[in-house]
C-alpha cells in the first residue's frame, strides 16, 4: 500500500476529519491533504510521528507506515539540483547584494574567525549561525561574507538550500547528495546511507579550504549531519531558529537596523537626494518598516518605481497598522508570507501564545501576561512557549531577565493572525484575565509601599515578586501595561478594583511612575468613587488627586479646588482623618504656588484633628506643615524646635520593620528641616541633611525624591561659594525632573543653573537656560506659569 491509502485507511479508523486530525496533532490541513492526495509521497519521519499519537497507531502500525515513507522517498527523489538551489560546481555563488547596509560589526566577527582559519590560528575548522527573525538578511550576510572571502577558501564555496521554512525541508541526505556531486563524486559513487555519505564529506574536506553555507535551516537534527567541514572550513549556518542544541559554535543574532543604516539603506534604493528632501518622512518610514531589511527594501522597491510620489504618501499607507503588511508587497516580496512561513512552524500551543501576546499593550511582556493570557497553570508552562517562540526567533528577549518583546511588524502579523484564527469571545476572554491579572498584582505590589503604623498584615507575594524592591520594579517595568488596565477596568465598570488599585498606589507615587500617572490613576479613582456613591472614597481619591495636581503638576488652583471638594466629602462622610488630609493638601498647593495665606489657627486645628483621629503619622505630617509654615513667615527658631520633633518622631523604631515608605517620609521632612536650617545661616548641617535624604531616596529608587534633594544640594553648594558642585547637582537634578516630568520643577532648577551660569561669567549660557524655562512656563497651570514668568522675564530683561 502507498502512504496516501494507509493513511486515509487510519484516518477513517479513528474517525476524524482533515481539520480535527491537524488541530489534534499540530501538522498543517495543507500537509495531511497533499499525503493522502499522493502529492506528499514521502513525509519526513517528525511528520509521521506527530500524526501517529492522533490517530492511535501501535507500533508495527508506526514502523510499517515509516517504512512505506522511506520508500517513496528512494522512488521519488529527483535529481537533487532540481530540489536545492545550488551551484552545480564549486565557486558559484547567488549573487551579492550591492547596497547590504548596517551589518559591519557581524561582517567583521565572521572575517576574524575567516582569518584566523586561514593563517591557521584556528585549529578546527569552525561553524558560525546567523539567526533572526524573517527579513533581518541572514542570507545576504552569508553570501556577502562568501564573496568576500573567496581569496581565504581557494577550494572553493559550497551554497546549500536545506528549505527549512518549507512544509518539507530538504533531508540531509538529500542535501548531502548535492555535496557530494558538487565536490566531484559520480552519482553511482554516492553511498545510499546517511552516515556513509557523512564521512565521504568528510574525507574529502578534510584538508581542503572550502566555505561552506547551510541556508535557511531548519533545526538541529537537520543541520549536524552536515556539519563536514574540515580544520580548514569555515561553516556559516543561516536560520530563523535559535539552534541552541549546536555545541562549539559562534553565534550572530540579526535583529533591526539602527536608524542610520536603516536610512543608508533607503537611500541606496531610491536614492540619496530623495531621502534628505523628505528627511522626516525617511525616519517614520524607516520606524514604519521596524527598520527590518526586508521591509524597508519592499518599501524601497515600491518607491523607485514610483518616482512621483512622495514619501509621504507611502507613509500614510503604513500609517494605518490593518494595512501595513499588505502595503508591504511589491512584486514577489511579500513581508506577510515571510513571517508566516515562521507562523506555521510553531506547535499549537505556542502559536496561541505569539497571537494573543498582542494584546499587551507595552512592547515587552513576562510570562505572567503570558499565563494570564492562555490561562496557563503556571508561568512555568507559559515560559516553555515563550522560550519555544524565542528559539524561532518570533519574540526576543528583552531586558531585564525573564521579559520578551515583539519586532514591531511581527507584532502588527500576531494582531492580524489573532483575528483570523480566534473567536471574538476567545479575544475578550484571553484581554480580561489579562487586565485582572495586572491590575490585581500592580494592587499588591502597591501593598508594600505603606507606612509601617498602616500596615495590617505582611503584604502578599506573588510569582512576579515578593519583596518590596521586587514590587518596585514590576510596576516600574509594567508602567504602561497596568496603567492601561486600571482605565480599561474603569470603563468596564469595574470601580471597586480602580479604588483597591489606587489607594494602593498612593504612597508608592513618590516613589515611582509619572506626573501624567498619577493624574490618571487618581482621576480615575475620584470618577468610581462617585459612581458608586462612596463619599468616604470621593474624599480619599480627591486628596491624592489633589497632591498630585500641585506637587507634581503644578497646577496650583486645580489642586485648591481638588481639596477643598475633598474636604466637604470627607466631611460628609465624618471621616476626621480626610478632613485633615484635605487641608494638608490645600495648605500644600498653596504653599506650592507662593502663597502662604494659612493661619495657625487653621494648621492647629489640623493637626487636633489627626490627634483626635489618633493618627500618629499624620500628626507630624501636619506638624512638619506647620514648621513650613512658620519657615516661610520668617519664624525661624520657631520653626526650628516644631521640625526636630518630626525628625525625631520619624527616626524613632514602629511597630513592625521599617518600610521604604517610612524612610521616603523621614527624608522629605529633612529636606523641609534643610531650608529651614539654610536660612538660618547653618549650610553645613542643611547640606548633610540634604545627603542623609539622598541616600534614603536612592536607596529605594525615588526618582522625584532624589530630583529634589539634588537640588536643595546645589542650592546650598552655591551659598557656599562652590559653584561646580553645584553645577553637578542641579545638572543631575534637571535630567531627573524632565524623566518623571515634574516642568515646574525644571523650570526653578534652571533658573537655578542660570544664576550659576551669570556668576560663572557666562551670561550667554545664563540667557539659554532662562530661555528655555521660559518655554516650559507655557505649559504649566495659569498661576504657576505667571509667578515663574514673571522672575524669568524680569531676569531676561536685565540682561
Amino acid at each position: 500500500m502507498t502512504t496516501a491509502a494507509l493513511l486515509y485507511e487510519y484516518r477513517m479508523r479513528a474517525g476524524l476529519t482533515q481539520e480535527e486530525l491537524a488541530e489534534d496533532s499540530g501538522v498543517s490541513i495543507r500537509a495531511i491533504s497533499d499525503m493522502e492526495r499522493g502529492v506528499a509521497k514521502s513525509p519526513q519521519r517528525r511528520t509521521i510521528e506527530a500524526l501517529a499519537s492522533s490517530l492511535a497507531l501501535s507500533d508495527d502500525e508506526l514502523t510499517a507506515l515509516q517504512k512505506i515513507a522511506k520508500q517513496g522517498r528512494v522512488r521519488a527523489a529527483p535529481k537533487p539540483e532540481t530540489r536545492i538551489y545550488s551551484p552545480s560546481a564549486l565557486g558559484v555563488l547567488p549573487p551579492d547584494l550591492d547596497d547590504l547596509t548596517g551589518r559591519e560589526k557581524d561582517f567583521t566577527a565572521l572575517r576574524v574567525l575567516a582569518d584566523e582559519l586561514a593563517s591557521g590560528t584556528r585549529r578546527a575548522g569552525h561553524v558560525a549561525i546567523l539567526s533572526g527573525s524573517a527579513g533581518t538578511g541572514k542570507t545576504s550576510l552569508a553570501v556577502r561574507a562568501a564573496h568576500e572571502f573567496t581569496g581565504r577558501f581557494g577550494d572553493g564555496q559550497l551554497f546549500l538550500k536545506l528549505r527549512g521554512m518549507s512544509a518539507e525541508p530538504n533531508e540531509p541526505a538529500d542535501v548531502l547528495h548535492l555535496a557530494l556531486r558538487s565536490l566531484g563524486i559520480d552519482a553511482v559513487q554516492i553511498p545510499a546511507e546517511l552516515e556513509h555519505r557523512v564521512d565521504l564529506c568528510r574525507a574529502l574536506l578534510k584538508d581542503r579550504a572550502t566555505l561552506i553555507i547551510l541556508d535557511d535551516a531548519a533545526d538541529e537534527a537537520q543541520v549536524r549531519p552536515l556539519l563536514v567541514g574540515g580544520p580548514r572550513c569555515l561553516t556559516l549556518i543561516t536560520s530563523r531558529q535559535l539552534l541552541v542544541g549546536l555545541e562549539g559554535a559562534s553565534r550572530l543574532n540579526l535583529g533591526a537596523l539602527d536608524r542610520g543604516d536603516a536610512l543608508a539603506l533607503l537611500a541606496s534604493i531610491i536614492g540619496k537626494a530623495r531621502v534628505t528632501r523628505e528627511n522626516a518622512a525617511a525616519i517614520e518610514l524607516a520606524e514604519l518598516c521596524g527598520r527590518l531589511p526586508l521591509a524597508l527594501r519592499i518599501a524601497g522597491n515600491r518607491l523607485a518605481s514610483r518616482p512621483g510620489w512622495p514619501l509621504s504618501r507611502l507613509v500614510d499607507q503604513l500609517r494605518d497598522q490593518g494595512k501595513r503588511l499588505t502595503t508591504l508587497t511589491a512584486g514577489d516580496l511579500d513581508i506577510r508570507s515571510v513571517f508566516d512561513l515562521s507562523y506555521r512552524q510553531l506547535s499549537p500551543a505556542a502559536a496561541m501564545v505569539f497571537r494573543r501576546l498582542s494584546l499587551v499593550p507595552a512592547a515587552d511582556f513576562s510570562a505572567g501576561a503570558a499565563r494570564a493570557l492562555i490561562d496557563a497553570p503556571d508561568e512555568d508552562e507559559a515560559t516553555l512557549f515563550l522560550e519555544e517562540l524565542t528559539d524561532a526567533s518570533m519574540v526576543q528577549p528583552s531586558y531585564p531577565y525573564g521579559r520578551y518583546q515583539f519586532h514591531d511588524l511581527l507584532k502588527v502579523f500576531a494582531t492580524e493572525r489573532l483575528t483570523q484564527d480566534d473567536s471574538p469571545e476567545a479575544i475578550q476572554a484571553a484581554e480580561d484575565r489579562l487586565n485582572d491579572w495586572l491590575v490585581r498584582t500592580a494592587t499588591a505590589a502597591g501593598q508594600y509601599f505603606q507606612p509601617s503604623d498602616r500596615v495590617n498584615a505582611a503584604p502578599s507575594p506573588t510569582p512576579s515578586f515578593d519583596t518590596a524592591a521586587g514590587a518596585g520594579r514590576w510596576l516600574d517595568i509594567e508602567l504602561k501595561n497596568w496603567s492601561t488596565a486600571v482605565r480599561l477596568a474603569a470603563e468596564n465598570g469595574e470601580h471597586q478594583q480602580v479604588l483597591d488599585l489606587s489607594e494602593a498606589m498612593h504612597w508608592y507615587s513618590e516613589l515611582g511612575g509619572t506626573a501624567r500617572t498619577w493624574e490618571d490613576v487618581f482621576g480615575l479613582a475620584v470618577r468610581s468613587a462617585l459612581a458608586l456613591g462612596s463619599k468616604r472614597d470621593e474624599a480619599v481619591h480627591r486628596n491624592y488627586l489633589a497632591w498630585a495636581l500641585s506637587t507634581l503638576l503644578g497646577r496650583a488652583s486645580d489642586a485648591v479646588e481638588m481639596a477643598q471638594q475633598a474636604r466637604k466629602a470627607a466631611e460628609e462622610a465624618g471621616d476626621l482623618c480626610e478632613q485633615a488630609w484635605a487641608r494638608i493638601y490645600l495648605l500644600s498647593a498653596r504653599f506650592n504656588a507662593g502663597q502662604p495665606g494659612a493661619s495657625r489657627a487653621l494648621l492647629d486645628e489640623t493637626v487636633a484633628l489627626f490627634d483626635e483621629a489618633g493618627y500618629r503619622l499624620g500628626l507630624h505630617v501636619a506638624r512638619a506643615m506647620r514648621a513650613t509654615h512658620w519657615h516661610m513667615n520668617g519664624e525661624l527658631d520657631e520653626a526650628a524646635a516644631e521640625f526636630d520633633a518630626c525628625v525625631r518622631y520619624f527616626r524613632q523604631p514602629h511597630d513592625g520593620p521599617r518600610t521604604p515608605v517610612d524612610d521616603t517620609s523621614y527624608a522629605y521632612l529633612l529636606l523641609r528641616s534643610s531650608q529651614n536650617l539654610a536660612a538660618l545661616g547653618k549650610l553645613g548641617t542643611a547640606l548633610a541633611q540634604c545627603d542623609e535624604a539622598l541616600v534614603l531616596f536612592e536607596q529605594h529608587g525615588a526618582t522625584m525624591g532624589q530630583a529634589r534633594a539634588l537640588l536643595a544640594a546645589g542650592r546650598f553648594l552655591a551659598g557656599q561659594g562652590n559653584r561646580p558642585d553645584a553645577r553637578a547637582k542641579l545638572t543631575d537634578a534637571l535630567a531627573l525632573f524632565e524623566r518623571v516630568g515634574l516642568m515646574s520643577m525644571q523650570v526653578d532648577t534652571l533658573s537655578e543653573l542660570a544664576a550659576l551660569s551669570e556668576a560663572d561669567g557666562d551670561p550667554k549660557s545664563a540667557r539659554a537656560e532662562r530661555e528655555r524655562a521660559l518655554s516650559l512656563c507655557d505649559r504649566l497651570d495659569h498661576d504657576e506659569a505667571s509667578r515663574l514668568r514673571e522672575k524669568l522675564t524680569e531676569h531676561l530683561t536685565a540682561s
